[in-house]
């Protein structure tokens, strides 16, 4: 995967912090993302505490997709999750009063499916290319025929 070159933290020093079952849950969905989305761009944020992935649109990015850390788990997230089809109520955050952001969360050791999750990011990074009326709309037809 690509990383930006204004990056200051490799990401293996970002993780090397962690217990080792987090750094391969982590490195696992660090592999989904790259295969899902083979062109975003992989790089550390410090001041979140997370691996975060932009895609270039343009002369822009857009910000679509993060691998966080924590010491007991990890979680893969969506910045737009609020507008993601997840019928069968995957993705966590509304309980936490997160505006749009949803994550997925793995404890070491845990299987982590990946085609599944490969949809997932791949649905995200289209999101993230919507404008905000795009996404609006596509929240508003999911919740007029009662799916989610």
């Amino acid at each position: 995967m690509p990383s930006d070159a204004t990056e200051s933290i490799p990401v293996e020093a970002f993780l090397a912090g962690y217990p080792l079952g987090i750094r391969v849950a982590a490195g696992t969905l660090r592999a989904i993302v790259a295969r899902a989305v083979p062109d975003a761009i992989e790089r550390v944020r410090p001041g979140w505490r997370l691996i975060g992935y932009d895609l270039p649109v343009g002369r822009r990015r857009v910000y679509f997709a993060f691998v966080s850390p924590e010491l007991v788990h990890v979680h893969l997230g969506f910045q737009h999750g609020i507008f993601m089809a997840d019928p069968e109520r995957r993705l966590e955050g509304a309980h936490l009063n997160l505006r749009k952001v949803r994550f997925l969360t793995f404890i070491a050791g845990q299987p982590i499916p990946g085609e599944p999750l490969v949809d997932l990011v791949r649905q995200a990074a289209r999101l993230a290319v919507m404008s905000r009326a795009e996404r609006f709309a596509l929240l508003l037809d999911r919740e007029a025929v009662g799916g989610t």
